[in-house]
């Protein structure tokens, strides 16, 4: 409709079409004033284009950075593939923090801090891929259940969950990881993954997490 005016406005001047002067200058200044909107329209709609071709390029690009994985990450896939395919381990890394995610029975019997064998041949994987890592830091977390520590030597998950996280540290140690980057932590029964409402979920809330990360 706004085009037709148009149109008619350039091959019809006012006198010829029988239109009132005020009438006909007042459809002129319309159609200008729709000729200039439309142009404003089509300047942001290039603008918005632009804007949206530019964010997507910036969120293909963080996704790359995201789905980059490190020397360090594809170094304990390739090392832990057995253990990562039983279940017994998980990995991940984002945004340049690395988590090493361990299940509780794989390093260590009910109730101790005293690694055992299949736990030991674990963390000697994880450890040979972390030796002569430089520039991280190494958080050893221990966590645990809602489930109170039965008689032994630990009176609380706190002080089960802090030794067992001790022990980690203590064993990569041990194995060439540099203590500079090493340090350890307790969460007990506070940081669960899982509710603990079932045997199953209480299994995924026992465990340790090994965290790479940048220094703050």
């Amino acid at each position: 409709m706004h085009k037709k005016w148009m149109l008619a406005l350039v091959f019809c001047g006012s006198a010829a079409c029988g239109i009132p002067k005020e009438q006909y200058d007042a459809k002129a200044l319309e159609a200008h004033q729709l000729s200039q909107k439309y142009k404003d329209e089509e300047g942001k709609t290039a603008a918005l284009e632009a804007k949206v071709k530019e964010l997507q390029k910036k969120n293909d690009e963080e996704k790359g950075e995201l789905e980059k994985k490190s020397i360090a990450y594809e170094t304990l896939a390739e090392s832990l593939k057995t253990e990562i395919s039983a279940g017994q381990i998980e990995l991940s890394e984002l945004k340049g923090k690395m988590t090493v995610k361990m299940k509780d029975k794989i390093l260590f019997s009910s109730g101790s801090a005293k690694l055992g064998k299949a736990g030991e041949d674990a963390l000697g994987k994880v450890a040979e891929a972390l030796a002569g890592l430089k520039g991280k830091i190494i958080r050893v977390e221990g966590h645990t259940d809602n489930v109170p520590t039965a008689k032994g030597p630990y009176r609380t998950n706190w002080e089960l969950s802090v030794a067992r996280a001790l022990a980690v540290v203590k064993f990569l140690q041990d194995n060439k990881v540099d203590p500079g980057m090493l340090s350890a932590a307790g969460y007990g029964e506070y940081h669960p993954i899982a509710p603990n409402d079932t045997p199953e979920n209480r299994s995924l809330n026992r465990r340790i997490e090994i965290v790479l990360a940048a220094p703050e």
